[in-house]
């Protein structure tokens, strides 16, 4: 698979995997389906692994620590720190202090089973904690051996600015998509001007861009995406983003293609530092989100894709629920 170098020369896989719903929110997790599936990824070269120390509260990063085992050397290991939970999984807020990056990384090193993480992410951004030192502590664990590469997720400008100016870094983490496009008012621009690679994550828009999902009832009951919860996979805002969907899958189909590898082709052809990370549990779906790498679209037909939401522009819908919208979030222009 091509690769892409992003940052101050982390170089990973064109796509990645995000290993998030193997292990929680997305439905019941097969340990044995997702090993297989981390396996497979990294025979296909897809290289770029992407978990968090609150996915399954800790479960997710054993689970790819004991895909890795015998394979270290193919991978390139990404999680996250700062959404801190308790035990029996309570959210308890966000932790950006210097004392709570070491701790956290101790405890991912361990999960993982790896002697260096190769890119550590604050998954947001501690309004508490001044950035320069989250970052400071983390350029420390660089130092001392422990992280690679570092990066932030779900940040604003004007903190991965202030990050830039504190310590070099890789990467910013934050979803984009053909139904979000909001990165593109500022974030992007940003990213380009301080040499910052970025990792698109939910890039199939929490699966509706796959086309396998059109109703309420497609998602399983123990699938947070489901009973309502998200407001752009819900009622009316569902029906009309199916509308989208519609010219997706008319690409797709002129394409020769998944309305999924349509999809993340797109977000490839945005730019050259840009590596979307899609989630999946299933071998089949890897093969296929992976296939997109080779995908070219022609200009027509990403003109067609473009024309679906402004620049800057989102699905119908808010992409959190109420009272989880990330600091990132701008208020979105209006669909076209």
């Amino acid at each position: 698979m091509e690769t892409r170098t992003l940052g101050n020369g982390l170089e990973v896989s064109a796509i990645g995997l995000g290993c998030m719903g193997m292990s929680e929110f997305y439905g019941t997790g097969d340990d044995e389906e997702s090993m297989r599936t981390i396996h497979r990824a990294l025979e296909l070269g897809v290289t770029l692994l992407d978990t968090a120390d609150m996915y399954g509260v800790g479960r997710n990063e054993e689970l790819v620590g004991r895909a890795i085992r015998d394979r270290r050397e193919q991978a390139i290991v990404a999680t996250k720190f700062a959404n801190v939970r308790a035990p029996d999984g309570t959210f308890l807020g966000v932790d950006g202090s210097p004392e709570y990056v070491k701790q956290a990384c101790e405890g991912s090193l361990r999960r993982l089973g790896i002697d260096v993480i190769d890119l550590y992410q604050q998954h947001r951004i501690d309004p508490k904690t001044p950035i320069e030192e989250t970052v400071g502590a983390m350029q420390e664990l660089v130092d001392e051996g422990k992280v690679r590469y570092i990066g932030l997720s779900e940040a604003l400008p004007e903190d991965l600015r202030r990050a830039a100016e504190t310590a070099p870094i890789a990467t910013l983490q934050t979803e984009y998509s053909l139904f979000e496009r909001f990165v593109e008012q500022e974030i992007l621009d940003t990213c380009e001007e301080l040499g910052v690679g970025f990792l698109p994550y939910a890039p199939l828009g929490r699966g509706i861009l796959t086309g396998r999902f059109r109703s309420e009832s497609d998602f399983g009951d123990d699938d947070f995406r489901g009973g309502g919860r998200y407001p752009r996979l819900a009622g009316e805002n569902l029906e009309k983003n199916i509308e989208l969907l519609r010219e997706v899958e008319a690409v797709a189909a002129d394409a020769g293609a998944t309305p999924a590898q349509v999809a993340l082709a797109w977000l490839l052809s945005r730019r050259d530092w840009i590596v979307p990370i899609p989630g999946t549990k299933r071998v089949k779906y890897l093969e296929e989100n992976a296939a997109a790498a080779d995908l070219h679209l022609t200009d027509d037909q990403l003109a067609r894709l473009d024309a679906l939401l402004p620049p800057g522009g989102s699905a119908h819908g808010e992409r959190y629920p109420a009272g989880r919208t990330p600091r990132s979030v701008t208020p979105p222009l209006a669909r076209g």
